[in-house]
């Protein structure tokens, strides 16, 4: 085994205070996502969600022109969705995830260093719970996003989640052009990396951070050594070599997408042999590491043709939902496709999606 000395050696230093910092850092929960860059202009964002417990999530189909508000009182902000949109719920209380027609997708991710004490009671406050649905309802590239959101429109409002654990979360939006961005509240401050070379997050330590880390990594060389447990940083670097060594040019003869039909395509089936490389087999518990969950589901968007694939751990196969086999017309009815309580769907499951009362976003109590 060789190692690239000079690299190893400028960022032994760093290395070992981040492992310090990784080591003493408070409990959180495991994902990974990551988003494939091909030719063609296909764009793919997969993730993984990992969790200590059943999350009891459903699919949830939006439509164009419904009004909501922020949930954290009379001051929270409103607005009305411009765009439809599909999600993925957490305990009914929340989008964790999510596409909209214009092909922007939003993942929420667990980040225990999260803080969003700004000491400003004068903005808006919005619960945490909208923070995904806000960027779905309200923006179609992530350029938008970044603009709007630098403003601090509103302040996050954290509540206690279902589980009894706090709502630590930063989010990552990517857009059909393959541009990123991630957003953290660290020290009661937002920081935003927006670009398109963010094509990776993970969880604790924060992102800069997780890519000071993964410079390490680089140093050594993905075809020499990768890191291998299932802590976030390791998880960081497979994953930020993984998704940049599959193939970038897909077969044409391997792409079939077809709504109401069939769905074949290389590049979601490259990213999601990624996204399963770096998830946590189902019953993985590490003594003294209640932070290493299990992986309990996975999504896939295909930004380009609008397709959004969920794949569940207690399911045999994968399913997809073309974005143009729903009704996202204002005034059409909000739908729900349940797959809580091990309901298995495979192919294309838009037909399965019924109408369906709207879950109450968890709301924030704003001092």
């Amino acid at each position: 085994m060789t190692t690239n000395k000079s690299a190893h050696g400028a960022l032994r230093a760093p290395l070992l205070a981040l492992c310090v910092a990784i080591a003493a850092a408070p409990v959180a929960e495991a994902c990974t996502r990551a988003v494939y860059l091909g030719t063609d202009d296909i764009v793919v964002t997969g993730r993984s969600m990992d969790w200590a417990e059943d999350m009891h999530s459903n699919l949830w189909a939006y439509p164009r022109g419904i009004k909501r508000d922020g949930a954290a009182g009379p001051t929270s902000p409103t607005w009305v969705s411009k765009y439809g949109s599909l999600t993925v719920s957490g305990y009914d209380v929340g989008t964790a995830d999510g596409i909209n027609e214009a092909g922007l997708v939003a993942n929420l991710l667990y980040l225990a260093e999260s803080d969003y004490e700004t000491g400003d009671s004068s903005t808006p406050p919005m619960s945490i719970s909208l923070w995904a649905q806000y960027a779905l309802d309200n923006f179609a590239t992530v350029a938008e996003a970044v603009t709007a959101l630098r403003a601090e429109p509103f302040r996050i409002i954290a509540p206690v989640l279902p589980n009894g654990k706090p709502a630590q979360l930063h989010l990552a939006l990517s857009d059909a052009s393959g541009d990123s961005a991630i957003f953290e509240y660290i020290g009661g401050k937002l920081v935003i990396h927006h670009g398109r070379q963010y094509q990776v997050m993970t969880n604790s330590p924060s992102f800069d951070q997780q890519l000071a880390l993964n410079e390490y990594w680089k140093g050594i060389g993905g075809l020499t050594f990768l890191p291998g447990t299932n802590r976030a940083a390791d998880r960081f670097a497979r994953a930020s070599f993984l998704i940049n060594a599959i193939p970038t040019t897909t077969d044409p003869n391997y792409i079939k997408a077809v709504p109401g039909q069939s769905y074949v395509n290389q590049a979601v089936a490259s990213t999601l042999s990624v996204i399963r490389s770096v998830s946590v087999p189902l019953g993985i518990t590490t003594p003294g590491e209640p932070n290493i969950s299990s992986t309990l589901w996975r999504t896939v968007a295909d930004q380009k043709n609008r397709v959004y694939f969920f794949d569940s751990a207690t399911s045999p196969n994968a399913f997809w939902v073309p974005l143009a086999d729903l009704d996202f017309t204002e005034g059409a009815p909000v739908k729900k496709l349940a797959v809580a309580g091990g309901r298995v769907y495979s192919g294309n499951a838009a037909a399965s999606f019924e109408a369906a009362t709207p879950f109450a976003f968890l709301p924030a109590d704003a001092k």
